[in-house]
């Protein structure tokens, strides 16, 4: 699709590719550092979860936990899609939605597939609704999970350097 077809979704979409799965290898980034053309370098929340074990996830870092935070941004993509699509309301326990906050690797692997699901799901619901005209509920739900999957990724990334520094 070129930029002048584009719809209002798609651009956004973009952006919330790149936080979640990361640069394309080679090319230009929105706001992450460019992923070299060997895929290496920068990545995105599924990247960045899948280079962490089961105990690093686990790990305590000023009160939370890496795997708590994963927990949490799936959640929310999630409170998108029934929001948009299902009229749900809530009430949503944002702080429940934290918890486990430790994992085992069979909970690790299914939390970072949970993580990868609610973001399919999110981006399959936006595309659905891509021809009809903007809403600020629509704007507003893709643009907010924009700004709340970077600000996990970048907690997840300053808790990794933690974990990753203990011993």
């Amino acid at each position: 699709m070129s930029e002048e077809q584009q719809n209002w979704a798609e651009g956004i979409l973009d952006i919330l590719k790149e936080a979640v799965e990361g640069g394309t290898p080679g090319q230009g980034t929105a706001f992450l550092d460019g992923t070299k053309a060997d895929g290496s370098g920068n990545h995105g929340l599924l990247a960045t979860l899948a280079g962490l074990s089961a105990p690093q996830a686990s790990q305590d870092v000023h009160g939370s936990t890496i795997a708590g935070h994963a927990r949490h941004a799936a959640f929310h993509l999630e409170v998108i899609v029934r929001w948009e699509r299902d009229g749900d309301r809530g009430p949503f326990d944002w702080k429940g939605s934290f918890q486990p906050a430790q994992v085992s690797e069979e909970e690790w692997a299914a939390l970072q597939g949970r993580v990868r699901q609610a973001y399919e799901e999110l981006v399959r619901f936006a595309r659905m609704q891509a021809d009809a005209p903007a809403s600020g509920d629509g704007t507003g739900g893709l643009t907010g999970a924009v700004a709340h999957v970077a600000y996990h990724l970048g907690s997840i990334r300053q808790m990794a350097k933690a974990v990753e520094a203990s011993p």
